[in-house]
C-alpha cells in the first residue's frame, strides 16, 4: 500500500514510518604546526616558498576532492546516511536523526535549484525576501521528510544499479531499496554538475518524479491561494513529519 507522505516526497510503495541513515564521514584535513625554532633558521626567501605552498596546497586539495566526486559516490553518501539513521532512529529520535541527516541532505542535494524549479515562472515573481523564505521552509521540508520516513531499521538495503547520462549534461544514477520482505521498490536520482559539484536535483521512487509531484501541488497553491497559503501549507507538512 502506498501512504500518503506529508512532506510532499513520494517514496511509492515504500513509503512508511520506517527508514535510516548512515553519515558519510566528512574527509578532514589535519594542518601541521612548523616549529618556530626552525623556522627561525631558515632563510626568508624559503620561509616564503613554504607559507605560499602551505596557502595554496589546502584550496586545491579541496577543489579536487569536489570536482572528483561522481553521481554514484554521492548517492552512496546519501544512502548509507539514510541507513544509519534508521539503525540508530529509536536512540536518536526525530531531532538527532534531523542533526544527522541535514548535513547530508544539505551536500549531496541542490536544494536551492530544486526550490526555484518547483516554482518555474512564478519564482520570479516572489521578492526577495519571499524567496528567502521559501527557500529555508522548503529546506527544512526536504530534510524533514527523509527524517520522518527513514527512522527505524528492520534489515532495508539499498543496492547500486547503474549509472545513466541524460539530457541537459544530467547523470541518473539506478539503485533499488530492498525492504525486509526482500521486495525491492526502485529509486533513481537525477544529478546535476553545478558549482559545488554533482547534486540530486530529482528523485524518482518507482518511476514516479518528486519533483512533478511538487511542481503541481505547490504551483496550484500559489496561483490559487497565495504566497503565505503555500508557506503554511508547507509549515503543516514540517509538523505532521515531526510527528510522524
Amino acid at each position: 500500500m502506498v501512504a500518503p507522505s506529508p512532506s510532499g516526497i513520494t517514496f511509492g510503495r515504500l513509503i512508511r514510518p520506517h527508514f535510516g541513515a548512515t553519515a558519510y564521514s566528512a574527509i578532514s584535513v589535519a594542518i601541521k604546526v612548523v616549529n618556530m625554532k626552525i623556522l627561525r633558521a631558515i632563510t626568508s626567501a624559503l620561509k616564503f616558498q613554504v607559507i605560499a605552498v602551505m596557502l595554496l596546497a589546502a584550496p586545491v586539495s579541496w577543489a579536487e576532492t569536489q570536482d572528483t566526486s561522481s553521481p554514484e559516490q554521492v548517492v552512496n553518501d546519501l544512502h548509507e546516511s539514510l541507513i544509519k539513521a534508521m539503525r540508530e532512529g529509536p536512540k536518536l529520535g526525530y531531532e538527532g536523526r534531523y542533526e544527522l541527516l541535514a548535513p547530508v541532505i544539505d551536500r549531496t542535494h541542490d536544494l536551492d535549484f530544486i526550490a526555484r524549479t518547483t516554482l518555474g515562472a512564478n519564482w520570479t515573481q516572489l521578492d526577495a525576501e519571499q524567496q528567502r523564505t521559501f527557500k529555508d521552509i522548503f529546506r527544512k521540508l526536504s530534510i524533514g521528510t527523509y527524517v520522518g520516513w527513514f527512522k527505524s531499521y528492520e534489515g532495508e538495503r539499498f543496492e547500486f544499479i547503474e549509472q545513466q547520462s541524460m539530457p541537459r549534461d544530467q547523470i541518473m544514477v539506478r539503485s533499488k531499496l530492498f525492504l525486509p520482505t526482500g521486495e525491492p521498490v526502485r529509486f533513481d536520482y537525477i544529478l546535476r554538475n553545478g558549482k559545488d559539484g554533482w547534486r540530486i536535483v530529482n528523485v524518482l521512487a518507482d518511476g514516479v518524479s518528486d519533483l512533478a509531484l511538487k511542481r503541481v501541488e505547490y504551483r496550484a497553491i500559489l496561483q490559487r491561494d497565495g504566497f503565505a497559503t503555500l508557506i503554511d501549507m508547507l509549515k503543516k507538512k514540517i509538523i505532521l513529519t515531526e510527528q510522524g
